[in-house]
């Protein structure tokens, strides 16, 4: 069993998981990761950030930052691959929906890359459309994005 908990990036289950991303990401995309995306992928100072927590190991985080008036986006989302498949992504992402809702966004948008099969599923399961390349992503030809409005 999994809690979630509401912090902010200096959180250190977040701190412990984001070099375990970072990793898996450079895996996927290679030196477009340290070229571009490492840029897009800062995490000082963000202060809307769920890490999920089994007893007290982190197993799961996400994030979002404003992108625009009445827009968050979602940043960071990770569950480590032998955490997978227990709901954790599904949680984080439910529980960033409803933090944005709460702060008065009216949807959220995010991009992932398109060799990552298992974030697109997520997406599309909870409630995302496709939507044209937003910047800083529209000349990245391996991007996907997405959106959702909110409740």
């Amino acid at each position: 069993m999994f809690s979630l908990r509401r912090t902010n990036s200096s959180d250190p289950g977040f701190c412990a998981l984001i070099p375990q991303l970072d990793a898996a990401l450079r895996a996927n995309d290679g030196e477009e990761y340290d070229t571009f995306f490492i840029h897009q992928n800062k995490t000082d100072n963000i202060q809307h950030v769920v890490v999920a927590y089994e007893n007290e190991t982190p197993v799961g985080c996400g994030a979002i930052k404003e992108y625009e008036t009445n827009v968050m986006e979602i940043k960071r989302m990770f569950v480590p691959p032998e955490k997978r498949g227990k709901g954790i992504a599904s949680a984080v992402l439910k529980e960033l929906e409803n933090w944005a809702a709460e702060l008065g966004y009216q949807k959220c948008i995010l991009e992932t890359g398109e060799k990552q099969t298992e974030a697109i599923a997520l997406y599309k399961k909870s409630g995302y459309l496709s939507i044209p390349k937003y910047e800083p992503y529209v000349d990245v030809e391996t991007s996907v994005c997405f959106e959702k409005g909110l409740k």
